[in-house]
């Protein structure tokens, strides 16, 4: 039994009694706020700075995450294992300390349900995404975790498609029902280029982990997994040809960036398997329609990152500005007009 049959059939038996609301890990006097597609109606403030017991980075396990997410999208669609799983299941890193594991899974209306998960003793990571058919214009679900003992670093959004800063009716298809938000704080710097793949709802953060800041990104990857699942089921599927073309289009340019300079996980993939082994799993299994989707080449949409042997230029940033505080209002409004050096 491959990887991606063992998840799909221990997703099944796994209990979904801990879909509690983002908040609702929080003291009784801490307003909750349920954050689904059909409420997230209003704004509530509160603070990480409670006094926790010590928390070992061990302890946290995002195997959970993954079945939550299996078990919720087999009760609303028809899942399956992708062919990719002949290829990526699982590997080992160089020194043979570390195994990487790997799902990944196709339905009617997904592309590609993928995740990568790194548990040792000192460190957990986890790599998931949901990619939609090409004639559907839903959002991309994105979920990077990585966990040490000091530290957890977060970036959790529905990624938008298409333009969400410059086109407000893409916007309002897919965002206005989940606006606003209950927030963490903003992890901070985000370059000015990443913010165009990023939605208003965006969850960017770092914290000293504990048991109880995991159990909230727990109910916080539930209800935006609820409802990215929610917005997949209610797609009509497109039957222009020149629309689906410009998803398509969309989707690959959005690969070809995450491959290229922003998936944040590709300098640990480097240490652990090796340079050409991470540029495999990045653009063979990670992003996987890199090839497929379309023939244009990272440089084709972003020729700005061109130097003058016309190579790529390795630094993530061109204009050299960032986003230091969130860049979206209460309402989903953008108001990062300041950019910070």
């Amino acid at each position: 039994m491959s990887v991606s049959e063992k998840l799909l059939s221990s997703s099944m038996k796994s209990s979904s009694s801990s879909s509690s609301s983002f908040l609702s890990f929080f003291p009784p006097e801490t307003p909750r706020l349920r954050l689904s597609s059909s409420v997230l109606h209003s704004s509530v403030s509160y603070s990480w700075k409670q006094k926790r017991p010590s928390f070992q980075v061990y302890a946290v396990s995002y195997e959970k995450f993954i079945q939550f997410a299996l078990n919720h999208t087999k009760h609303h669609t028809h899942l399956s294992p992708s062919p990719l799983q002949e290829k990526f299941s699982s590997m080992m890193s160089t020194d043979g300390n570390v195994e990487l594991q790997m799902g990944s899974f196709e339905a009617p209306k997904i592309r590609l349900l993928r995740s990568l998960s790194i548990e040792t003793e000192t460190m957990q990571v986890l790599d998931f995404a949901a990619f939609p058919k090409p004639e559907y214009d839903v959002p991309i679900f994105c979920a990077n975790f990585f966990s040490n003992a000091s530290t957890s670093i977060v970036l959790l959004d529905l990624n938008p498609l298409h333009d969400v800063i410059n086109q407000r009716e893409y916007k309002e298809k897919y965002y206005s029902s989940l606006i606003p938000l209950g927030l963490l704080p903003w992890g901070g710097k985000l370059t000015s280029e990443s913010l165009t793949f990023f939605s208003p709802i965006v969850i960017w953060t770092r914290f000293t982990p504990n048991q109880h800041k995991y159990d909230v990104l727990y109910s916080a990857f539930v209800d935006y997994y609820k409802a990215w699942v929610e917005l997949i089921d209610e797609a009509a599927e497109e039957n222009d040809a020149s629309i689906i073309k410009f998803n398509c289009e969309a989707q690959h340019r959005y690969l070809a960036w995450r491959a290229e300079k922003v998936d944040p996980g590709h300098g640990l993939l480097k240490r652990l398997i090796g340079d050409t082994a991470a540029k495999e799993l990045l653009r063979n299994f990670l992003f996987h329609g890199i090839d497929e989707l379309g023939s244009k080449s990272f440089l084709d949409y972003f020729p700005d990152y061109r130097s003058e042997d016309g190579t790529v230029i390795e630094k993530r940033s061109i204009i050299g500005k960032s986003f230091e505080n969130r860049p979206w209002d209460a309402r989903g409004e953008f108001v990062g007009n300041i950019f910070i050096n």
